[in-house]
Formats: C-alpha cells, structure tokens, sequence
C-alpha cells in the first residue's frame, strides 16, 4: 500500500512539474500566414511570443520523392486554419502549413518545388515579431539601400503583379475560410462563384513592399508603423479646403485604419486610406501645407509626418552621430549623387522645393566643413551647403534645377543617406512650320500681347471636324473633348492665366498644326484632353501620359488631382509617344478622362456633372502645379 501511495505522489509529482513548463512555454501565436509574389516570401505573423527566440531553432529539412522542404516553428500555435497553397509559378510549386503536434506544441511548414529548383536560396529574415521565409534571390544589384523619397508618382518597380492560387476543395466551408482570409490580408475583391471549379481557382492581384499595422496622431504629427521598405512619394498641395498629400508606394494599409479621421490639433486633421492597389495615401488638411515633411526613422520602418517648425527634434531620437564621411559620384550625364556618411544610425527629413533639395539631420551632432566642401568641389553638388538650424539639428541644401527628379537612399544599417538628383534634359529647339493646309486654324492670334509674368497655358480638345475619334451609340468623343476642353478654359481665364484653344469649334486640326499653335504661343504648359475606348467594354478609369522627362512633374500634379476628384479607376501615368505631347515644346501631357466605350462611363461622360468636375480637376490641377514650380 506504501508503494502504491509512493508511486502515486511520484506521479502527481511528475505531472504537477509537466504542468508548470507547459504553463512557462512561451507560445508563438501565429495570428496570419501571408505569400508575397512581389518580394517572393512567405510571411508568418504573430501576435503573442517572440520571433527572435523561436528563430534560433528554425532549420531548413530537404527530402526527396518528391523533392520537397519543411521546418518546424517549436512552441508555436497555428491561430488560423492550416493553410495549403499551390502556385502556377516556377520554384516552389506547393505550401503547406499546418499544425504538426500539440505536445510539444509545433508549427510544420512543408514546400514542394521543381526539379531545378535552388532550395538553398531560402534564406529565413525576421522582422519586429514576423518569420519571413525568403524563397529566392531577387537578383538586387545594390541590397544595402533603400528608395526612401522619389519624386516620381509612377515607376517600373511598382509591384504589379498577378498570381493564381488554388486551393482543394474539401468542404465548401472550410475552403472559403482559408479565401476568405487570402482576400482580407490583401484587400482584393472575392468574385462571384457559380461553380464548384470556380471556387477552387482564384485570381489574386498582390502588391507588397510596406504594410502599415499602425497609425498615430500626435501635435502637429502623424506617425506611421509598419515593416518592409518604406518609400514616400513627393507631396501633392490641394486647395478648397488647404491639403497635402503623401502617396506611400507599393504599400498596403490595414483595414482597421482606412478612411478614419485623425486630429492633429484645433484646426489641423489627417485621412488614411487605400489610395489605388499598389498605393497607400495620407491626407493632411491644414494650412500650413508647406510645413509638413516626412521624417524617417533610422531603420526606415517608421515614418513621422510633421510640421517640421514645431516638431521637438529630441523626441525623435535616443542615441546622436556624427557625419564622418562624403562621396560623389556621376552615374550618367544628367544624374549624379551624393552621399552622407554617419558613425552611428540617423534620423533624417526630407523635403524640397522647385529649386532646392533639402535633408535634415535631427541626430547628428558634428561634421568636417572643409572636406564637405573639397569633396564637392566642381562636381553637380558644388553648392551643397551645411548649416545649423536651432531646434533641429543640421541641415544639407543642395541647389536643383527645375523639373529636376530626386530620390533618397537609406542605408540598410541606417549609418548613410543617398541623393540621387537627375537634372532634366537641355531643351532642344523644335522648328515651327506653318499650319498644314488641312487646318482650318491660323496662328496670327498667338502673337497676342500677355502681361508679363502671366502664365500661359494652351489647351488642346483632341480630335474635331471630319475627325471624330472614339465613337459609341453616337456619341463622339471629339464632342466631350471640346466641352471640357472650353470648361477649363474659363475655369483658369477666371483665375487669371492666359489660355491658348488649338480649336474652340468643330473643326479640324492637325497634329502638326495643334504642335504649330502652341509652340508659337510659347506656353508654360500644354494640356490635351482626349476619351479613351477599348475593345474590353467592362474596361474603365482615367490615365494621364507624358514623353519628355520635363513633363513629368506636370503628368502626376494633374494627374493625382484628376484622381481625387473623379470616381473612376485610375490607371495610372503612362510614358507614350503621342505626337502632340513629343512635337511640343512645352512641358506636356495627355489625358484620357474616361472610357467611352463602356456604358456607364459614357453616360457619366456626357453628364453635365462628370464634366464639370473634369475640368474643375485639370484647373485645380494647373494652379497646383504652377504653386509648386514658381
């Protein structure tokens, strides 16, 4: 009996100890499991443990027959049903993540790839409380920077990109969870499922590069939490009311945030949202539009957009450095960069005017002045100057010309700032001939006399006379193109610009004669309005294509104010040879306001209101443009 009872306490003992580590295991709760095509990597989210520790036992298990690959993720908890993806796309074939034990608790990750796939290529990244599983070398030829600042609104590493993904269909229930949560963490519209075979295969549109968890509002300030490679776009000023506008590129916001209100202070407010698929927007309304900059942190995951007048520079920072080394180097014949080196990680502004680069350096205490100037000497950045700003910290202006593009590089370790500056290409003189004999539209009427310093803009309504262009159920688009074409005429007539029609009838023009007109008048800017059709009548949105480099920063002010206030898609900006927008010497651009070619589109396109608010959009659109290039 003493035995009995011996072997019993020994027993209690031995589940009494079993308990007590079960209680102590620290469990990594999985929260989300989310594939990223863009950056090619697997990311698993948690909300509870930690990544660092649960990292130091992941290890990469290759098995044959068929080729496939597996770790464990020890003490963790799989919070999501098991997920099981396969991917049309070479490499890695098929994922599954399931959980593989409760006792011990364990997360099983397993992926079947091709025959020639480099399984040694996977590297595993952590990231704040994220395991990223990295499937493949993106073939970087500089890893160590990233584009925190770029002037441009639109660019070719913009994450576009199509996936199909397929997942069995056991039981209809379980399969619409796991698509269900796919379509969530993405923000992408579940379609309409009719069949059995439909519900098995979707097609997802991902984009990934930042992922906004977090947003803050702080005096004057909005700060921004996430992970992955930050990069901001440069502002757009708004009026009626006062605003600027920040464009966060291939970044996703998190549901929980979009289209909220935050206050700033008594006047002052910010909006958040989802801005187009591959672009997250921040809206500031205030009056002190040109106060706010960005401000980044040294690991470049977080972002404070403030009013850089009242921001307290020494809540920004724990540690200071000092900028111990400079570089320059010409990258072609109109781009050339500066670099900033710093013996410890820095906080850094940027912000910029038509004719002035400037960074701000909210940590850094000391610099050498005399090797800042030789270095610089007789190179595009001779002029770059150094100076203390009281409150802030240093500050670095360098001189630009107009229509110049910038871009800012951070390094990967937070100790060096790039400037990359492309100055725009030297004018070109394009010869003038008289207006072909097709046109019933001279040019004795641009010799008009404009008062000086008065801007001048020629508006261009596409097509006219014999040349209908896009036609649908007997509306044309020539019509509409004039209409709006003259709205926007009297729009900034009113304002007080001086504004050149390459026709205001139903006539024709040619594109040599619209050319003709407008470099004779010598305008700031030319503007033609067009209507898009495709053969795809579902097809909808308003596009806005540039040629020349100079054209650019016209192409993206009225472009994102055309986007602002026209529901409609937007499709983006377009570098297009059009014959009217490469001939002209002007900075110019075209747009397409809409489609004419789909039905619901058309009818809005005739509507008083859509046209109206089109040419409200390009004539607020001039005025921003012109406020940012004065």
């Amino acid at each position: 009996m003493k035995k009995i009872f011996k072997y019993l306490l020994i027993f209690l003992f031995l589940i009494f100890t079993f308990t007590l580590k079960a209680n102590a295991e620290e469990i990594f709760r999985i929260t989300s499991a989310n594939f990223d095509t863009s950056n090619a990597m697997i990311m698993l989210s948690a909300k509870e443990g930690n990544a660092g520790t649960i990292m130091e036992s992941v290890k990469l298990v290759t098995l044959e027959n068929p080729k496939r690959a597996y770790f464990d993720i020890d003490s963790a908890v799989l919070s999501i049903p098991k997920q099981d993806w396969t991917f049309n796309s070479q490499g890695i074939k098929h994922v599954k993540i399931s959980q593989f034990s409760t006792n011990p608790n364990k997360v099983r990750v397993v992926m079947y790839y091709d025959e020639g796939y480099d399984i040694s290529q996977v590297k595993f990244l952590r990231l704040k409380n994220n395991i990223i599983l990295k499937l493949k070398n993106n073939g970087y030829s500089d890893t160590y920077f990233q584009n925190t600042y770029r002037d441009e609104h639109a660019s070719s590493s913009d994450f576009y990109e199509y996936l199909t993904v397929t997942t069995p269909v056991t039981k209809k229930d379980a399969a619409d969870d796991i698509v269900d949560q796919l379509q969530r963490a993405f923000n992408t519209t579940i379609p309409k499922l009719t069949t059995p075979e439909q519900s098995e295969k979707l097609q997802l549109r991902l984009n990934t590069k930042y992922y906004i968890e977090n947003v803050t509002a702080k005096p004057n300030a909005v700060l921004i939490n996430g992970f992955g490679a930050l990069t901001i776009e440069k502002p757009l000023i708004l009026t009626n009311p006062s605003r600027i506008v920040f464009d966060l590129s291939n970044t996703l916001v998190a549901q929980n945030l979009r289209n909220k209100t935050f206050k700033l202070n008594d006047t002052d407010y910010f909006k958040i949202g989802q801005f187009s698929v591959n672009k997250a927007r921040v809206v500031i309304t205030t009056n002190a539009v040109e106060d706010y900059i960005p401000i980044f942190s040294s690991d470049n995951q977080s972002l404070l957009i403030a009013n850089y007048k009242t921001v307290k520079a020494s809540t920004l920072y724990s540690n200071t450095n000092n900028m111990i080394a400079f570089s320059n180097k010409k990258i072609d014949a109109q781009t050339s960069a500066m670099t900033l080196s710093f013996n410890a990680p820095v906080v850094h502004g940027i912000d910029r005017t038509n004719t002035e680069a400037m960074i701000y350096l909210y940590n850094t205490n000391n610099y050498n002045e005399t090797t800042f100037k030789n270095t610089f000497a007789n190179t595009a950045f001779a002029k770059a100057k150094v100076e203390l700003i009281p409150q802030i910290g240093l500050k670095v202006s360098v001189p630009i010309q107009q229509n110049s593009l910038i871009n800012t590089y951070l390094g990967a370790d937070g100790k060096t700032i790039k400037l990359q500056v492309k100055a725009p290409k030297a004018a070109t003189t394009v010869a003038t001939t008289k207006p072909a004999t097709t046109t019933t539209v001279t040019t004795h009427a641009v010799t008009t006399k404009v008062p000086k310093g008065t801007r001048k803009v020629v508006i261009d309504a596409g097509h006219g006379g014999s040349d209908y262009g896009a036609i649908r159920n007997g509306i044309n688009e020539k019509d509409i193109t004039l209409d709006v074409a003259k709205r926007v005429e009297a729009l900034l007539k009113k304002e007080g610009y001086a504004v050149k029609m390459t026709r205001t009838s139903d006539v024709y023009v040619s594109l040599q004669g619209r050319c003709d007109i407008s470099n004779a008048y010598d305008p700031d800017i030319f503007v033609s309005i067009h209507v898009n059709s495709s053969v795809r009548p579902e097809i909808t949105g308003i596009e806005t294509h540039y040629y020349h480099q100079e054209s650019m920063s016209l192409a993206q002010t009225l472009h994102s104010s055309l986007a602002s206030n026209i529901n409609s898609k937007n499709r983006g900006l377009f570098k297009s040879k059009f014959y009217v927008i490469n001939h002209t010497t002007a900075p110019s651009i075209l747009m397409e306001i809409g489609f004419i070619s789909n039905d619901g589109e058309r009818a809005q396109l005739v509507s008083e209101k859509r046209k109206q608010d089109t040419a409200r959009a390009i004539a607020e659109g001039v005025k921003n443009y012109f406020k940012q290039n004065k």
